[in-house]
């Protein structure tokens, strides 16, 4: 999944006001920005093959370390822990855990059988919705807009860039996922990896950005 990754950055900012939505998209987002730091470091692989939409071009994967339950809940206690120790609540702690950890479910749901439960171990699972271009357009999407109504309902812009910025990297964010979806394969799993490290880089950045600009009800951290 793409967007409905940041989704759940969106949602969780309503739940858990206090904390930055930058901090919460990190934490959907964390699983895909060590999937693209191990692929570079040669840590994880994975093969590209003719086809379009990444359920058809992404071949076998070793992904287990960044991707697998078990590293996964991992790393989400890891980014809870260092939270907590900074801000002390105990509530954004455990939102941001949540966020990593939601990462694999959705990511089971999307997925061919390639999601791991740990590494070395060889079952993989996997519901497929990328299989179907429509299903995905219905689940996922509806996942995102319904994140958005409830990120622009619980925020209140400071002034038309508020408005502005947000909107357009929504409709950003729409096409870029569209095209993963159903568009052609990268050049190269390393240009992949630069592209999508750059790429997410940018949406967490854009959504600390996001919460100076349309604050919530609380001052966040």
């Amino acid at each position: 999944m793409l967007v409905g990754h940041i989704a759940v950055g969106l949602a969780a900012k309503r739940i858990t006001p206090r904390v930055s939505l930058g901090t919460l998209a990190l934490a959907a987002l964390l699983p895909d920005l060590l999937w693209c730091v191990f692929l570079l470091t040669g840590i994880e692989h994975v093969e590209l093959q003719p086809g379009r939409g990444a359920v058809n071009y992404l071949g076998a994967s070793d992904i287990a370390f960044s991707h697998s339950l078990l590293m996964d809940a991992a790393w989400g206690a890891l980014l809870a822990t260092a939270y907590y120790f900074s801000r002390h609540y105990a509530r954004g702690a455990w939102m941001l855990f949540a966020a990593v950890m939601s990462h694999w479910l959705l990511d089971f749901v999307a997925h061919r059988p390639d999601m791991a439960l740990a590494p070395g171990v060889h079952r993989h699972f996997g519901l497929g919705l990328w299989n179907s271009v429509a299903a995905t357009v219905i689940v996922e999407g509806g996942m995102w807009l319904l994140a958005i109504v409830v990120y622009v309902r619980g925020t209140r812009p400071r002034n038309r860039t508020g408005v502005y910025a947000f909107w357009i990297v929504v409709a950003f964010l729409t096409l870029a996922w569209y095209g993963n979806i159903a568009g052609p394969p990268p050049a190269s799993p390393r240009a992949m990896a630069v592209n999508s490290l750059i790429f997410f880089s940018c949406v967490i950045a854009w959504a600390y950005w996001m919460n100076r600009l349309r604050p919530a009800c609380y001052n966040s951290v």
